[in-house]
């Protein structure tokens, strides 16, 4: 009797194990036809592998759970196969080229919790068959060309909390929904009529670029306004005179800049500027995704922004009369060299503004004009010894110093690459060379060894401003640090809300950063170097949430590949390696700051993780990795 018991059991494993098999082996068939049909080369999966190991597809349990592709040039229509993933629960495939319907069989995917199909070409009416989904929680359509009304078949939808539908065709009027929708747009369609009182508490600009009214837009019994509606002739006009007007005063005064700068042929100097020979104007600088100006190294000579110094107040404003150097090397140039070179900005950043100055006799340096210096001469002195004394090759180093009443100045060595935030953000077009891992952990192990060198010269030493475009780099591109030292001269005022992607949450005061909240800056750092996202980004996955809380919370769902930047994924073969940058990145993020590690203890698991990365690059598999969220607090 005993032996038929074993036998039945060993039969029933056998059972479960075969239908798992099978259940994996549809999966696959599934993701195979995909690939056949809009995927091609973009979709590099080693067909000898398990589909569990192919870059953008998620298992558990030998069943497909999530498929995330975007922007990896998918092209064409769908075909019926992804109904087929009946076990679903998040579809990604946003930002390619895909066109057509959406494939009927999607009615299947009944576990279905986020979809993400914006930024294609898919037409036709919004299917019916998406509002038998009732799993679904997010669900973006934005940027495609669907036509049609809004249902109000989306009320099916009861866990619903995100709607993204701007920039399609879709005509008719909002429809009265009963659901609770904390993100939701309707912008940039052919919509008409009054907006609904449930969606009266969005922002206006989920409406703009229809022809709506009511709050939060014109009221509907109101005068024209954002809503679209159509201007008069007399007011089209007006319009078509003012920008003919603007643009003659526009040429005027170009013309008055040109004959300027004709007269001006030595160029401007720091002298020129200081006297007010030089026309004040904003130099063009690249933004990061973040939205804040920051140091580039694209410049444009001879632009300034405000009087670089003033040349008397050497004597009347009191304190040095010349610059202070540091170093044990040649004096090369003085302060009369420094007023007379000819100099370009460089950009605005959280304490001043920076400039390059070229020197007659062919010396470049950098020059920070700080803003806002609240101590004493004397403390302005003793804290420039300090941050003068400071010598380490991951290091700007501080060459000199100026101070007066007036005028506070800072001379570095100068970094023609510019910083990590411009090489990560600035030029994301067709002609940009990838960055690599090898270049991307280079320049995390540098600045990590240069800000634990800060820390490591007592308890009070920190950084206090560390972020992406505070890390310049070499012609070899390894990682300068700078602005250490400046955050405990400025005034409250002065460090505003510019660092608060990068702020420790407990830091109240930008003066007062201590180590720990300088690894949280940096935890958040190396997630920019992963991510490719800048962290004060508005919107992080339209969870609008903070860099390391949208990285911690795609992770605890056991999913790593859609973390990472594309540039990572398609050329490397270092996915364990990736993975355990991101969990040191992580734990520097915690929220409490016993639970972060020390920099010297960042530095040591840096370089452990560069020793094992792979020196040879392998495309021909790709490994989504689940790692332990649950080290740091959330």
């Amino acid at each position: 009797m005993k032996m038929k018991s074993t036998r039945l059991f060993f039969f029933v494993i056998l059972a479960i194990l075969s239908v798992a098999d099978s259940d994996l082996a549809s999966d696959r068939a599934a993701l195979v036809a995909l690939r056949s049909a809009v995927g091609g080369r973009s979709l590099l999966w080693n067909l000898s592998d398990s589909p569990c190991r192919w870059v953008g597809v998620l298992c558990i349990q030998n069943r497909v759970i999530e498929l995330r592709l975007p922007g990896m040039g998918l092209l064409g229509q769908l075909p019926l196969a992804i109904g087929n993933l009946t076990q679903l629960q998040a579809l990604s495939l946003r930002f390619n080229a895909l066109s057509g319907p959406v494939p009927s069989d999607f009615a299947n995917l009944s576990n279905l919790r986020n979809l993400y199909l914006q930024g294609n070409k898919f037409s036709g009416e919004i299917p019916g068959f998406l509002f038998g989904l009732q799993n679904l929680i997010r669900l973006n359509l934005a940027k495609n060309n669907f036509t049609g009304t809004i249902s109000s078949d989306f009320n099916k939808l009861t866990r619903l909390g995100t709607l993204y539908l701007e920039e399609n065709h879709l005509t008719g009027s909002i429809p009265e929904l009963d659901l609770r929708l904390a993100q939701f747009n309707v912008s940039f369609n052919n919509l008409t009529g009054s907006i609904p009182k449930w969606a009266s508490g969005m922002d206006s600009s989920s409406f703009l670029g229809n022809t709506l009214c009511g709050k939060p837009l014109v009221s509907c019994n109101g005068t024209e306004g954002s809503g679209g509606k159509k201007l008069s002739g007399g007011a089209i006009a007006g319009i078509v005179i003012g920008a003919v007007l603007g643009f003659l005063l526009i040429l005027l005064i170009l013309m008055c800049l040109c004959r300027r700068k004709k007269s001006n042929k030595g160029g401007a100097g720091l002298r020129d500027v200081a006297a007010g020979k030089q026309t004040e104007m904003e130099t063009p600088r690249e933004k990061t995704e973040g939205g804040e100006s920051e140091s580039t190294s694209a410049s444009t000579p001879g632009a300034f922004s405000g009087a670089m110094v003033k040349a008397e107040t050497t004597t009347r404003g009191g304190g040095s009369k010349s610059l202070v150097f540091f170093g044990k090397g040649p004096k090369v140039f003085d302060l009369e060299d420094l007023l007379r070179a000819s100099a370009e900005v460089l950009g605005k950043g959280t304490f001043g503004t920076a400039y390059k100055a070229t020197l007659e006799m062919g010396v470049v340096v950098a020059v920070k004009r700080l803003k806002d210096v609240t101590v004493s001469e004397k403390e302005f002195k003793e804290k420039m010894e300090i941050v003068g004394a400071m010598d380490h090759h991951n290091l700007v180093p501080l060459r000199a110093y100026y101070f007066s009443r007036d005028e506070k100045l800072l001379v570095y060595d100068y970094m023609p690459m510019g910083s990590l935030s411009a090489l990560l953000h600035g030029n994301r077009g067709s002609g940009r060379t990838p960055l690599n891992w090898d270049t991307r952990s280079g320049i995390a192990l540098g600045a990590s060894q240069a800000i634990a060198y800060l820390h490591s010269h007592g308890p009070a030493n920190s950084h206090g401003n560390i972020k992406s475009s505070n890390i310049l780099l070499s012609k070899s591109y390894e990682a300068r640090v700078s602005d250490f030292g400046l955050a405990h001269l400025a005034s409250p005022s002065s460090t505003p809300n510019r660092i608060d992607g990068y702020r420790a949450p407990e830091v109240t005061d930008a003066r007062k950063v201590s180590q720990k909240a300088d690894v949280y800056s940096f935890g958040v750092l190396l997630l920019e170097l992963l991510t490719g996202k800048a962290p004060t980004q508005a919107l992080l996955n339209e969870e609008g949430v903070d860099l390391p809380r949208w990285v911690q919370s795609v992770v605890k769902e056991e999913w790593t590949a859609e973390v990472f930047d594309l540039e990572l994924l398609r050329y490397q073969n270092v996915e364990e390696e990736m993975v355990q940058l991101l969990q040191l990145a992580i734990n520097c993020t915690a929220q409490y700051p016993d639970n972060r590690p020390s920099m010297a203890e960042v530095t040591n698991q840096i370089e452990e993780i560069c020793r094992s990365s792979s020196p040879e690059p392998d495309t021909s598999s790709q490994q989504a990795y689940s790692i332990d969220s649950g080290a740091p607090p959330s």
